[in-house]
């Protein structure tokens, strides 16, 4: 991508295990290659990283995710920019999302890389989004019990459309391997959601039994953080090695553009 920024910037963690906010760096602007490669770095060290008041347009967003990976056009959802079909637009007037722990494109093989978000509007109290740290949930574990789950997948079922023709209805189910190595890192992390149906390579009973433990220990408050949303702000997540959840406790619109990546 054209540059016209050398400058370099400040790294400031948001938690001693997981993300950084990003300061001295205007994205809009785009970066040099010397800056574009330290920005890759940050982002596979601290798995998610914070842009304030970017007030990024759809092309400087898909920019943005272009430093590190490659943008690409999500088959079944609809609300794109206008003049960018690589950015998918969300205006909502009221709280209605997502409220379940989750990894984006578990219907997909192999899921989403990157998931990025920039926020045009947000509520005036909460609407907040937590992530949490996959592969430390992992090396939470005990050794004998990491071995245990190297053989179990997780069962998902595909995106489900709307039965328009631009979606239609699909019903098949896909699965995932419930310990995954980071494709660009090979650390090993949990890969998880809240969506998935059931465990496979165990007996049902002990699939039953030890799916609820898995969500819940990822979901420890121990291995997420907390971010509040500010108008022009832009965050960008490594969908392999977290989750998150956004917060559905607020009134009031929220507007926000997606990109995703790898």
């Amino acid at each position: 991508m054209t540059s016209t920024q050398t400058a370099p910037y400040e790294v400031v963690p948001t938690s001693p295990l997981l993300g950084a906010e990003i300061v001295g760096v205007d994205l809009a602007r785009g970066v040099d290659e010397a800056t574009a490669n330290a920005l890759r770095e940050d982002f596979w060290r601290h798995k998610v990283l914070v842009f304030r008041n970017q007030h990024l347009s759809p092309d400087a967003h898909v920019d943005a995710v272009r430093i590190v990976d490659e943008p690409f056009d999500h088959p079944l959802w609809l609300r794109r920019d206008e003049n960018n079909r690589l950015v998918y637009v969300f205006d909502l007037e009221k709280a209605g999302s997502a409220s379940t722990w989750h990894v984006g494109g578990t219907w997909r093989n192999p899921p989403f890389n990157i998931e990025s978000l920039t926020y045009q509007a947000v509520p005036e109290i909460g609407g907040h989004t937590l992530w949490a740290d996959l592969q430390a949930a992992y090396d939470g574990l005990s050794e004998p019990f990491q071995q245990l789950l190297e053989s179990v997948s997780a069962v998902y079922g595909a995106y489900p459309g709307d039965g328009t023709p631009e979606r239609p209805p699909v019903t098949e189910t896909i699965e995932h391997p419930v310990v995954r190595a980071h494709r660009h890192t090979g650390r090993k992390g949990l890969f998880l959601s809240s969506s998935a149906l059931r465990l496979t390579g165990i007996e049902p009973a002990e699939g039953q039994a030890l799916l609820p433990f898995l969500l819940a220990h990822a979901a420890s408050p121990n291995y997420a953080v907390d971010f509040g949303w500010k108008t022009g702000d832009f965050v960008i997540w490594d969908n392999q090695a977290t989750w998150h959840f956004a917060v559905n406790d607020y009134d009031g619109p929220r507007a926000y553009r997606k990109v995703i990546a790898g």
